[in-house]
């Protein structure tokens, strides 16, 4: 079984290397030696959200935090193509369970995003509360999925924005699919289009309601590709991590 992963802040394992030691401080200490009682010889892996892993083994347990003794350590480098997850504000909490879900299966970037239908809406105090607590659920899926990067989650869009951005990304060489019922090509016809391109493939999910007419046909002009994933019509908490996982197949990832 792998270690559990500690995250600690993004540059602070910059220079570390086998046979240091690295003290495990803050909350991230304090909640593995008090919470979880970690104990000496246990093996931990330390990550700092943007591709460093230390595997290490806890040397001293005090008041600080954790004495590791570090046993090797890892740089995993950047995915090209990113995976983004352009995902519909949504009632309940159906579109936290997608990101949860979306950083579980290995998503690097999550973007909120207003969407005509969306019933949520975010806007000044509580949109800046939804996005923190966005990035709270994305810090716990990246610890509980033991991963060493940690997804970004960008600024909410609406839907003019959003259509700026996948044009921006098209353009980059990068590309857009949007997930819709009725779109004509499965996405496994996509997959070999998308295994070319570089920088993004946005993964763009609707509201419960679905996208609009007027939006699909935006996001369209702007060079997205309307993709359908089988059958049946998924949740706007399943659609995104579905999608992803069989993106991360067809590129390698997996």
């Amino acid at each position: 079984m792998s270690a559990p992963v500690f995250l600690a802040g993004e540059g602070t394992l910059d220079g570390i290397a086998a046979g240091d030691s690295y003290l495990l401080d803050g909350q991230e200490g304090r909640h593995a030696g008090v919470v979880q009682r970690r104990a000496v010889g246990e093996r931990i892996d330390v990550v700092d959200g943007a591709g460093v892993r230390l595997h290490t083994v806890i040397e001293e347990v005090g008041p600080e935090g954790l004495t590791l003794r570090v046993e090797a350590r890892e740089d995993e480098p950047a995915p090209d193509p990113e995976l983004v997850l352009v995902q519909a504000l949504a009632k309940g909490d159906r579109d936290e369970l997608a990101v949860e879900a979306a950083t579980e299966v290995g998503v690097d970037a999550v973007v909120p995003w207003q969407a005509e239908r969306s019933v949520v809406v975010w806007r000044g105090a509580r949109a800046a509360k939804s996005q923190a607590r966005w990035r709270a659920t994305v810090r716990s899926a990246v610890k509980q999925s033991r991963r060493a990067r940690k997804p970004r989650v960008e600024d909410a869009l609406d839907s003019r924005e959003l259509t700026a951005r996948v044009a921006r990304t098209v353009e980059a060489g990068g590309a857009a699919l949007v997930l819709h019922e009725s779109a004509e090509d499965g996405l496994a016809g996509a997959l070999s289009w998308v295994a070319g391109v570089r920088g993004e493939v946005l993964i763009v999910v609707g509201p419960e309601g679905g996208i609009s007419d007027r939006e699909l046909e935006a996001l369209t002009a702007a060079g997205a590709r309307p993709v359908r994933l089988g059958p049946h019509v998924l949740r706007t908490s399943t659609a995104g991590p579905v999608a992803l996982a069989l993106l991360s197949h067809h590129l390698d990832r997996w």
